[in-house]
């Protein structure tokens, strides 16, 4: 999809608008009661209308923002940002690879390796054990995570896989793994602005309404809060995989059909 194209889509009626803040406040729900799931479950929803490469450039701005909110408390970020530095910079190279070779997120490939990556990670969420890595493996494994979560980034627009899985295979305590899914996030998020920008597939209306978008996203990430201590996560956690699942399947069926 073209520079212009993106651009014309900005200007979609007052009722498309709505419908996208209430995707924002959703995703951002979401994220506040299980600490992700804002890019992840935005993307899903909104690229069943719009083309994810416009899905992408939306969630820019919202997904930053909560992500540098997760990277709270800053007093233990140098040591988290130390152990996991080599899997950022795969995140990096990754994503900027993965735009270079595929270009940003569009078209029906996209769409159905978007299903496809949702399916999976719903997979992973409901049936997986738990995995545990030696802390030898982490000097080759943590770059090669990223790398591959660049990869899938730049294909699909979601950074959840592997990285969320890497993450929780290090026995992170629980304030720990937050902390370190929201750095992992924000690595993504910018890098995957970056090849954005690099592929003509942001441009100034799509920033501002990444901005506006912001405010849905916050007010959902308070409601997710309130929500959290009133809901067993376990249980909200498996209706949002069962969820994506089904999303998924339905976007690789609706391309796969046509």
């Amino acid at each position: 999809m073209s520079n212009t194209d993106l651009v014309a889509f900005t200007g979609q009626g007052i009722a498309v608008w709505a419908l996208v803040a209430a995707v924002f406040t959703l995703a951002g729900t979401v994220k506040g009661v299980i600490g992700l799931g804002l890019p992840t479950l935005s993307m899903a929803l909104l690229a069943v209308w719009m083309p994810p490469a416009a899905a992408a450039a939306l969630l820019i701005v919202p997904s930053l923002a909560t992500n540098v909110w997760q990277l709270q408390p800053w007093a233990t970020l140098r040591r988290i940002t130390q152990r996991l530095g080599g899997m950022q910079s795969g995140i990096v190279a990754g994503t900027l690879v993965g735009a270079w070779c595929f270009g940003a997120p569009a078209g029906a490939g996209a769409t159905v390796a978007l299903g496809l990556s949702l399916i999976c990670y719903a997979a992973w969420g409901l049936l997986a054990r738990p995995l545990t890595l030696a802390a030898q493996h982490e000097r080759w494994l943590g770059p090669l995570a990223g790398f591959l979560t660049g990869v899938i980034t730049a294909v699909t627009g979601v950074f959840v896989l592997p990285a969320v899985v890497y993450l929780q295979s290090l026995a992170l305590s629980r304030d720990e793994l937050i902390q370190a899914m929201g750095l992992s996030f924000t690595t993504s998020t910018i890098a995957l602005g970056f090849a954005l920008a690099g592929q003509d597939s942001y441009s100034t209306p799509l920033l501002g309404a990444s901005l506006v978008m912001l405010v849905p996203a916050i007010a959902g990430m308070a409601l997710g809060q309130w929500v959290r201590l009133r809901l067993p996560v376990a249980v909200f956690k498996r209706c949002f995989f069962a969820g994506l699942a089904l999303l998924g399947v339905y976007m690789v069926l609706r391309e796969i059909l046509r």
